[in-house]
C-alpha cells in the first residue's frame, strides 16, 4: 500500500494551517490595542476594530479546527505506516 496520497493530502492540511497562520498576522497587523477616548473619531475607529476582532476570531476558530485535523490526522497516518511495516517485518512472504 502505497501511502504517498495520504502524504500529501497530509501535507496540503498542514500548508492550510500555515496559509492561516500567515493570514492572521497580517489580519492582526491591522489591529490597533489602544483605546481612543478623546479622538473625535473613536466611534469609527472603534467599528474598524470590531470588524477587525471579528475576523481574527473566525481565523483563530478555523485555525484550530485544522489544526486539530492535521495532529489526528498525522497520528493516524503514522499508526497506519508503523502497523504496516509491523505486518511486513513479521510476514516477510505475505
Amino acid at each position: 500500500m502505497s501511502f504517498i496520497p495520504f502524504i500529501v493530502l497530509w501535507c496540503l492540511l498542514a500548508f492550510t494551517v500555515l496559509a492561516l497562520f500567515v493570514w492572521r498576522k497580517i489580519v492582526a497587523s491591522k489591529e490597533d490595542d489602544n483605546l481612543h477616548v478623546l479622538d473625535g473619531s473613536s466611534v469609527a475607529k472603534s467599528s474598524e476594530q470590531v470588524v477587525v476582532a471579528q475576523k481574527l476570531d473566525v481565523i483563530d476558530h478555523w485555525g484550530k479546527v485544522v489544526t486539530i485535523v492535521v495532529v489526528v490526522y498525522g497520528v493516524i497516518l503514522a499508526g497506519a505506516y508503523v502497523w504496516q511495516s509491523w505486518v511486513q517485518n513479521t510476514h516477510p512472504g505475505a
